[in-house]
C-alpha cells in the first residue's frame, strides 16, 4: 500500500488549475527546496498549480531531510535495500500523481514533473513506466537508473529536456549523454542543456530553457 506524501500546493487556486508541475526533490533535501521555483515560474506558466511532495523517508545523512531511497556508497545500506525502498517510492510517487490529477481534474498530459538530481532518476524511471503519458518531464543533474530495462518496461514517451552542468561533482556530468542517448534509442524525444560552470545544482540559464520547454509541450506557446 503506497505511503502518502507530504506536499504543498502554490500557484493556481483550486479548481481553476490547466496544468500542474510535480516538483521531485533530490537526496537529504524536502519539498520546500524546490517549491520555491514556483514563484519565479509562475508568471511564464500561468493557470498552473505547483506541488512539492516530500519523499516518504527521513534521510540518514540529514535528519532535517528526506530521500526517495537510500544510496549505499553514502550511507552504507546495501544494494538491495536501496533497490527495495526505491520500489516503494516509485509506488508512493505514483499514488501521489494520481491523486494531484484526480484533484486538479486534469488529464494526465496537462502534468508535468522537474526533478533535480535523485528526484530526476525518479522521474525519468516514474514517467515512462505510467499508462498515460505525462506532458513532459525536465531532469536537472541526475541519472536514467537501470536504462538496461527501459525498452522493455517503457509503456510511455513523455518529452523530455535533460540539463546538466559540466562542472557537477556529484553525479558525473557524462549522465547527461548517457541517460540521453537511452531515451533516444527507444523513442523518446529527447533535449538536452549543458550549464556550462555549473556544478551540483540548477543555473539561470538552465531554469530559463525548462521555462520554455514547459510552456511548449503544455501548449502555452507554440514550437
Amino acid at each position: 500500500m503506497a505511503r502518502e506524501l507530504r506536499s504543498e500546493r502554490r500557484g493556481a487556486a483550486k479548481g481553476a488549475a490547466k496544468q500542474v508541475v510535480v516538483f521531485v526533490h533530490g537526496y537529504g533535501a524536502d519539498g520546500a527546496d524546490l517549491l520555491g521555483l514556483a514563484e519565479p515560474l509562475a508568471p511564464h506558466l500561468p493557470d498552473t498549480a505547483f506541488y512539492s511532495p516530500d519523499a516518504p523517508e527521513r534521510c540518514p545523512g540529514n535528519p532535517f531531510g528526506y530521500q526517495w531511497f537510500p544510496i549505499p556508497w553514502l550511507d552504507g545500506s546495501s544494494e538491495q535495500a536501496a533497490k527495495t525502498s526505491m520500489a516503494a517510492s516509485v509506488e508512493d510517487l505514483n499514488a501521489f500523481l494520481d491523486r494531484v490529477l484526480a484533484e486538479e481534474k486534469l488529464a494526465a498530459e496537462r502534468l508535468a514533473l522537474v526533478g533535480f538530481s535523485q528526484g530526476t532518476m525518479m522521474s525519468l524511471h516514474v514517467a515512462p513506466r505510467r499508462a498515460e503519458a505525462v506532458g513532459a518531464v525536465v531532469g536537472f543533474s541526475g541519472r536514467l537508473l537501470e536504462p538496461e530495462r527501459l525498452a522493455a518496461e517503457t509503456v510511455s514517451r513523455p518529452p523530455v529536456l535533460l540539463l546538466h552542468g559540466d562542472r557537477d561533482d556529484v553525479v558525473p556530468f557524462v549522465s547527461l549523454a548517457e541517460a540521453a542517448d537511452a531515451l533516444v534509442a527507444v523513442g523518446f524525444e529527447t533535449h538536452t542543456h549543458v550549464e556550462k560552470g555549473m556544478g551540483h545544482g540548477i543555473a539561470p540559464d538552465g531554469l530559463g530553457q525548462a521555462v520554455g520547454f514547459l510552456r511548449r509541450k503544455l501548449g502555452l506557446e507554440e514550437g
